[in-house]
């Protein structure tokens, strides 16, 4: 067997020894796939929560470093915290609408003592996922998936705008700022569309890129402050945001380590039927979710977003079979590194809001589309159908008119102002109370 053909051959097997020289690339590939996904929440969040500049890049700089701590714990399981399979692990754009009105609510400091707690309740689920799986089928999974993706289209319009009509009043939607998420926008998906290998799984970094530098063309649309008064190297201080526990935002985010509970089975599944060939088991979804949690926990502690293993990662795994675990070793370690160079949150940091808003709008497609898929993989007949359209009826109404609870306890109607709460707890509630239908579509 040639040299090259036995390196391709290591890289495919998890215990294989691949060359450093062969692991970079593969790595790198990785590294590139999740950068902007995992940097753009902690920036989104930034914004919601007002904080300064400084603070946006503490951010930014804990959302790597957790990212990386989750990578490797799955990798190297310690304890049965960790799945032992080869994944990228980021922040969770599926948290985003409910991180976004806790903050909104109470401030970061919910977020995180949420979080700590929501965090230590999933090990549970992580414990007995064996006896509640079969409650979350395809129909409650995909239903909640869905919604997450129609929840953040608002999300995505308001960056593109310049960030919200409330914060920019007079400037929102300027010509200007559809410009450079035009640009983001159209070249992001003509790489999708037309790029191959790495330019293909790299567009929306490219797409960022080329927004950017329109950006710096014309000419007052980043500010570098901050950038150069940055530090070279820096950890996060623990507990620098604070911790702060409200019952209503407790029970929102357990309810969402729950519906990430759902969607990490399905990234878990895909990544063992693609790279391994065979279903995955019970300890190793248990494990997944428990290493999710305890990371919930230490990233409740310095600054990091809740996690989850990244779809765009498990398609790399799944389309190109490299499954070494020294491929993903040097994607948990790269990911420390940038997280502990404040300069490298510093840059990320002056990207544009509308450049931001032009970039995400095709990953909050593809979680809409990712839902759609999964509900097909059951029979969309008439009971089916009627559970998930008045699943999304009833969040995605409400949502829209949210003054209809004014007359709710506010415990409540901050759980169920939710589009994502309401949509779960009704596609929950609805699957197990309406009779099995066996029919065809």
């Amino acid at each position: 067997m040639s040299k090259s053909a036995q390196t391709n051959l290591e890289l495919t097997k998890f215990d294989g020894k691949p060359s450093w020289g062969a692991v970079f690339p593969q790595a790198m590939q990785h590294v590139l796939a999740m950068l902007i996904g995992n940097i753009n929440p902690p920036m989104l969040i930034a914004g919601t929560c007002n904080l300064s500049a400084e603070e946006t890049i503490m951010l930014t700089q804990a959302a790597m470093i957790i990212g990386g701590i989750t990578t490797l714990l799955q990798l190297f399981p310690v304890f049965g915290f960790g799945m032992k399979l080869p994944n990228v692990m980021g922040v969770a754009f599926a948290y985003m609408p409910i991180l976004t009105m806790i903050g909104q609510q109470y401030g970061i400091a919910a977020i995180f003592g949420s979080q700590l707690v929501a965090g230590f309740a999933s090990i549970f689920i992580g414990m007995f996922i064996g006896k509640i799986r079969r409650f979350f089928p395809p129909i409650v999974s995909g239903t909640v998936v869905m919604s997450i993706g129609l929840s953040l289209y608002q999300t995505a319009i308001n960056y593109i705008g310049g960030g919200s009509a409330a914060q920019n009043a007079g400037t929102f939607g300027s010509g200007r700022f559809w410009l450079l998420a035009g640009i983001t926008l159209i070249i992001t998906l003509a790489c999708n569309f037309f790029g191959k290998s790495l330019i293909k799984t790299s567009g929306m970094l490219i797409g960022i890129t080329a927004g950017y530098i329109a950006a710096l063309i014309m000419g007052d649309m980043i500010n570098f402050t901050e950038l150069s008064s940055a530090g070279w190297f820096s950890i996060p201080i623990p507990f620098h945001f604070g911790l702060e526990f409200h019952p209503d935002a407790i029970i929102m985010m357990i309810l969402m380590y729950i519906v990430q509970a759902v969607q990490t089975i399905g990234d878990v599944s895909s990544t063992t039927m693609g790279g391994f060939g065979r279903e995955c088991t019970d300890k190793e979804l248990g494990g997944a979710i428990k290493g999710q949690g305890l990371c919930g926990m230490i990233g409740a502690c310095i600054g990091g977003l809740p996690t989850d293993p990244y779809s765009q990662n498990v398609g790399l795994i799944c389309t190109t079979k490299v499954v070494a675990r020294r491929v993903f070793l040097v994607v948990g370690i790269i990911m420390l590194a940038a997280g502990i160079f404040p300069k490298f949150s510093a840059l990320m940091a002056t990207i544009p809001q509308p450049v931001l808003g032009g970039a995400t709008v095709t990953v909050f497609a593809a979680i809409t589309m990712s839902g759609i898929e999964l509900l097909n993989e059951q029979p969309m007949n008439y009971r089916n159908k009627m559970i998930v359209g008045i699943s999304l009826a009833l969040g995605i109404g409400i949502d829209a008119a949210p003054e209809i609870l004014q007359f709710v306890p506010q415990l409540l109607r901050n759980i169920f102002g939710s589009s994502l709460m309401v949509s779960f707890l009704v596609v929950f509630l609805l699957n197990l109370i309406v009779p099995e239908d066996k029919s065809s579509k």
